[in-house]
């Protein structure tokens, strides 16, 4: 079986190399010619665990090459970006996903398989991708077999949930799914669930927007436990002891490519049917300006001026900085022009951050925690002690420190100033 991948980012490339892993012929194709060349020379430009390796051994067997142009091929999956349109609903932005289809489609012969694993917002592969395969001349379900087939992996996790993970294959028509369940058969051990292309769409979307919805109900809670001086947290945990409650854990706000930007697609389609939906985002996008004006509490509280931001990756032990809630901290606290920062993150390369965690920390009065890589996770004492003072605050409660010299805060915990509640309510 030979395969055409189209796009080579955080999802593309880990799909064409386990399939070239498996047996496939691979080609792996992107515009940026940099990429290109550093995948044919055996070196990868994301970040993931055993990529590498992978890597090497596909092209080492043959089973892999990168190119800026596609081939003539057995399939062709799409999974290249989809970011959000700059309109009112921030709907589904198909540009590279149209320009993906233009270009495979010279290639194309009766008998392919043509699959989406790019998310979409719902009937965009029956509305849009079926549409423009017919008007090359072909008949989907019988020339061509079509396919949406969401990603559905962790960051972190990726090599080994491509394998594991159910898959959910929504053919256009039932010949479709079966194709693709066909395909899929090469590598997948988890369940392969037959599905209809809208329904598939939908349910990737409906995924991460069930997680957004209830990281925003966490991140309300804050709000409430900040305004009534009850430690959110501890409620968190107590609920989440009973059998039918699972509320997730608040944070500085949601980022990354999937809960930041897929519940928008759902809204797009359906505006009027989707005020939760909307209410959610906007308590998730809000979060990074709550967290700015905790800081600015916490610094005139301590009078301090010097504060060391660690991690500004959306998720913990990742590179991947889109839609990050902690970038947006960052500006937005850069902005206030009141503070000295400094920036650790040893995933992220970037001029702004400094290389080494003791020269951040070194002479700061603050460390603001805003990813829960495993490297802050693992923190003892000794690694504030170059401090000027010792305050922290955690915002992803992902470590444990009981020092008594080291002031710690978190999501649930705010009181570091005078607040008095008695009296608040009169009954």
């Amino acid at each position: 079986m030979k395969i055409n991948v189209m796009g080579l980012g955080y999802i593309g490339l880990p799909t064409a190399l386990i399939f070239a892993k498996y047996g496939a012929n691979v080609v792996g194709v992107d515009i940026s010619k940099e990429i290109v060349e550093k995948l044919n020379a055996g070196e990868v430009h994301i970040e993931e665990p055993g990529i590498s390796a992978m890597l090497q051994r596909v092209v080492d067997a043959g089973n892999f090459k990168a190119s800026m142009t596609p081939e003539k091929a057995d399939v062709f999956i799409i999974a290249v970006p989809t970011p959000n349109r700059q309109d009112v609903f921030k709907s589904c932005d198909l540009t590279y996903v149209k320009q993906a289809m233009l270009s495979i489609l010279p290639y194309l012969k009766a008998g392919n398989t043509v699959i989406i694993e790019s998310t979409v917002s719902p009937r965009t592969t029956e509305g849009v991708i079926k549409v423009m395969i017919e008007q090359a001349g072909f008949t989907v379900g019988q020339d061509i077999y079509l396919v949406h087939c969401p990603e559905r992996v962790l960051p972190g996790k990726i090599l080994e949930e491509l394998i594991f993970n159910n898959r959910i294959i929504g053919g256009v028509t039932e010949a479709c799914t079966k194709r693709g369940k066909e395909i899929y058969e090469l590598f997948v051990r988890g369940e392969l669930i037959g599905s209809t292309a809208s329904a598939a769409e939908l349910s990737k979307l409906m995924e991460n927007t069930y997680r957004d919805v209830n990281i925003a109900l966490a991140n309300e809670l804050v709000k409430v436990g900040d305004a009534l001086n009850i430690d959110a947290l501890q409620v968190i945990e107590m609920a989440n002891r009973h059998p039918r409650v699972n509320i997730h854990q608040p944070g500085p706000g949601v980022g990354g490519h999937c809960l930041a930007v897929d519940p928008y697609f759902i809204i797009s389609e359906a505006p009027e049917q989707t005020t939760l939906i909307q209410a959610a985002r906007q308590v998730n996008n809000a979060m990074p300006q709550f967290v700015i004006d905790k800081v600015q509490d916490l610094m005139r509280h301590y009078q301090s001026k010097t504060l060391t931001i660690l991690g500004v990756s959306y998720k913990g032990n990742t590179d991947d900085i889109r839609e990050s809630p902690a970038m947006t901290i960052y500006k937005g606290l850069q902005a206030l022009d009141e503070f000295d920062i400094r920036v650790y993150d040893p995933h992220v390369t970037q001029s702004f951050i400094t290389p080494d965690l003791k020269t951040a920390l070194k002479e700061s009065e603050l460390a603001l925690i805003l990813c829960d890589h495993d490297v802050f996770r693992s923190l003892v004492p000794e690694a504030f002690s170059s401090m000027k003072k010792k305050i922290i605050f955690d915002t992803k409660n992902c470590i444990e420190l009981t020092e008594v010299s080291i002031d710690k805060y978190n999501m649930g915990n705010f009181n570091w100033g005078e607040k008095s509640y008695e009296g608040k309510y009169a009954f």
